[in-house]
């Protein structure tokens, strides 16, 4: 049976990009490596928040290799790897278990709307056999007001019998907190991170493995005492900071701040199809951060 020791605070990684849109390795790699020194148990790299889908299968797998040769602790990252053609989430669940990361974080084949969950296991029973000799422990990655595939609680129920320990757990990115303890009764010690890092006193009860927070790139600290120590105040200001984003574009908007963090305005580039945080929003959110970050010191 695979195992993954995932837990706790872990950051849906921020990818840097260059002036052609294209992954900026070493800022990347800078930026993981000060997240998991100043708060995070772990990072999702290549997620939601790290534009996965807006990069070739070669940039994934480059990017995925400059972590690897940085000598960052893969125990402690897991990877995107899922995508709209089978073939390339097998090559690139491949390319991860090679590597040495802790799991794969696995978005449903996400083009076709409204298909049964009879493909969705067949993409997912695919994945499984073809990395069998390097079975790296796979999240199956619940979003599906972007995928438009939900992983039914019953699918995963069933995907749970069908690849003996393999299916390790649940990104849930829904919103949804009913479907994220629904899912956590699927089976014993199937663990279940929801995207927000607000869950994560009731994390502490042993309910949720922790969560996978965008808002972790800006926070990590923060939600590291809460997750740590229950410090409820701790928590508040994280939470704070993560509603500085509420209706506006939460990747634009975690890269423009994390530019003002860091005094480095290359980090506030996206690659297209998204766009730049518009300027309104980025004076609006950084000065809020600044404010939050100021009453907590105080």
């Amino acid at each position: 049976m695979s195992q993954s020791k995932l837990s706790g605070v872990i950051a849906a990684v921020a990818t840097a990009v260059d002036e052609n849109g294209a992954p900026d390795a070493a800022r990347s790699v800078k930026l993981a490596r000060f997240l998991l020194d100043t708060g995070c148990d772990g990072l999702n790299v290549l997620g939601t928040t790290g534009e996965a889908t807006s990069f070739s299968l070669d940039q994934r797998k480059a990017v995925m290799t400059a972590y690897k040769a940085a000598g960052l602790p893969l125990d402690r990252l897991m990877v995107g790897t899922g995508a709209a053609a089978t073939a390339d989430a097998v090559e690139l669940t491949r390319h991860a278990a090679d590597l040495g990361f802790a799991a794969a974080l696995v978005l449903p084949p996400f083009y076709y709307k409204g298909v049964p969950d009879d493909g969705l296991a067949a993409y997912i029973g695919a994945i499984v056999k073809a990395t069998s000799e390097k079975p790296i422990p796979i999240y199956l990655y619940h979003f599906p007001s972007q995928s438009g595939l939900p992983w039914h609680v019953t699918l995963i129920a069933r995907l749970l019998d069908a690849h003996g320990g393999r299916i390790v757990g649940l990104k849930d990115s829904s919103g949804d907190m009913a479907y994220a303890r629904q899912a956590t009764g699927v089976a014993k010690g199937f663990k279940v991170f929801p995207s927000t890092e607000a869950c994560l006193i009731e994390a502490r009860s042993g309910i949720f493995a922790g969560c996978i927070s965008a808002t972790a790139n800006l926070n990590a600290d923060l939600c590291q005492r809460a997750w740590a120590t229950g410090d409820a105040a701790a928590l508040d200001t994280a939470v704070t900071i993560r509603k500085l984003f509420d209706g506006k574009p939460l990747v634009a908007g975690v890269k423009a701040t994390l530019a003002h963090i860091h005094h480095d305005a290359g980090w506030a580039r996206v690659a297209p199809p998204l766009a730049p945080f518009p300027a309104a929003d980025r004076t609006a959110a950084n000065a809020g951060y600044d404010m939050a970050r100021a009453k907590r010191v105080a």
